[in-house]
């Protein structure tokens, strides 16, 4: 489902204009990402829970010329499904 598949579903299920639906899914995003900036974490009890994790650096291999090149430390964000949403899938 792309984004705007996205706002049209919400905007339909929610009664809201296919404008306020794009505004309320953009608020969304940029509140998951603000929270897990500031705390880390953001849990959506049901949906799932969105973590930001700490990767350390490491040593890889260029696969182009096999020269080692280090991999700088980065910290990246991972999801966790609910429980509803796991029932949902299967």
């Amino acid at each position: 489902m792309s984004k705007t598949e996205l706002v049209e579903f919400i905007a339909s299920k929610a009664g809201l204009t296919k404008a306020d639906a794009a505004r309320a899914l953009d608020a969304a995003v940029e509140g998951i990402t603000a929270g897990l900036k500031k705390e880390g974490k953001v849990a959506l009890v049901g949906f799932g829970t969105f973590a930001a994790k700490k990767r350390p650096a490491r040593e890889g291999i260029n696969p182009l010329t096999k020269q080692p090149i280090k991999i700088a430390a980065k910290t990246v964000a991972s999801f966790k499904a609910g429980s509803k949403l796991k029932d949902a899938l299967n």
